[in-house]
């Protein structure tokens, strides 16, 4: 068995780009969990994205995360990658 390397990544978006940056990020495949922090540098929000969150199940997210953009003008968003590609950490066997 294998250890999986995971690497974070870190950038500031300001409310009206956060749902959009968010989306872009799922959609890549290999996030592990995405985290929110206000200017101050306090999380606000953590997301974990696990294997077979799709769609409908981050709905619920997605919604708090609108809040979120809506009360914070600027955030922080860290992105813990896995450093495996995507089809591997999904445990594709195409």
């Amino acid at each position: 068995m294998s250890q999986e390397k995971y690497r974070t990544e870190e950038f500031k978006v300001n409310g009206e780009e956060l749902i959009s940056r968010i989306k872009k990020l799922i959609h890549a495949g290999n996030i592990r969990r995405i985290m929110i922090k206000d200017k101050d540098g306090r999380t606000v929000m953590e997301i974990p994205l696990t294997i077979g969150v799709v769609g409908a199940l981050l709905a619920p997210t997605l919604a708090a995360v609108g809040a979120i953009a809506a009360l914070i003008a600027e955030t922080t968003v860290v992105v813990e990658k896995s450093d495996e590609p995507p089809e591997r950490a999904a445990g594709s066997s195409m």
